[in-house]
């Protein structure tokens, strides 16, 4: 597929690397194993944006009739983005408490525990991954070092993103499919839903002191992506 947003082929690249990096670990993690798909998933406009272009006008209108009948149902509402987090961290303040919970319910774009977007699906889904099943334990079984990798890649998204906006994928994909904001490549003067939040560069990346030599290899990657 070309692009007409170099971002979004800089995506795909991006994908590729965690792919590489993730791919041969043994998780449990199979098809229809629908768990961790609940409707608190949040995604940058960038990553919208790289959904809608892999859809048919189709599924794109079978998404819009969704949403429009779901969006009055609870879900998470982010208050922060992962690089606001990461420099509030680093000056040592506090931040916002955040209210999620998986009781408000399943992805609504879940069909029979079946993703109809799991080939363009947002880096959310990709790195939530269990080394046991999630119904088995009550939770998801991930390690240390996995979270680490998964928080600077969050990071590295956000910031190729960064004069866009950040929010639930059931917000973020109205917004876009509307022609919103998250659909153009900055914030100026383009309206937006109220529930969604500037993205903010990267300053400081979350790795701690224990990772930091073992994700060189990983940074190094990163560092070749044309952002």
């Amino acid at each position: 597929m070309v692009f007409s947003d170099p971002r979004l082929k800089a995506l795909d690249q991006l994908y590729a690397v965690y792919d590489q990096f993730t791919g041969n670990r043994n998780v449990a993690c199979q098809k229809f194993c629908a768990d961790c798909c609940t409707c608190n998933v949040t995604l940058t406009g960038l990553e919208a944006a790289r959904i809608t272009a892999g859809l048919d006008e189709n599924t794109k209108q079978a998404i819009r009739w969704k949403l429009t009948n779901l969006l009055a149902r609870p879900r998470f509402i982010p208050k922060i983005t992962i690089n606001r987090l990461a420099d509030i961290c680093a000056q040592g303040g506090e931040p916002p408490e955040e209210v999620v919970d998986p009781a408000w319910g399943a992805c609504p774009l879940l069909e029979n525990k079946s993703c109809p977007i799991y080939d363009v699906r947002p880096f959310g889904c990709r790195c939530m991954t269990s080394f046991q099943k999630c119904s088995d334990t009550g939770a998801a079984d991930i390690d240390d070092f996995s979270l680490t990798v998964n928080h600077v890649f969050l990071q590295v998204i956000e910031h190729m993103d960064k004069n866009g906006y950040f929010g639930n994928i059931s917000d973020m994909l109205a917004d876009v499919l509307s022609g919103g904001a998250v659909a153009s490549k900055t914030r100026s003067g383009s309206h937006h839903s109220p529930r969604l939040i500037p993205n903010s560069p990267l300053n400081t990346l979350l790795i701690p002191p224990g990772h930091r030599e073992k994700i060189q290899p990983i940074l190094a990657a990163l560092r070749t992506i044309q952002i």
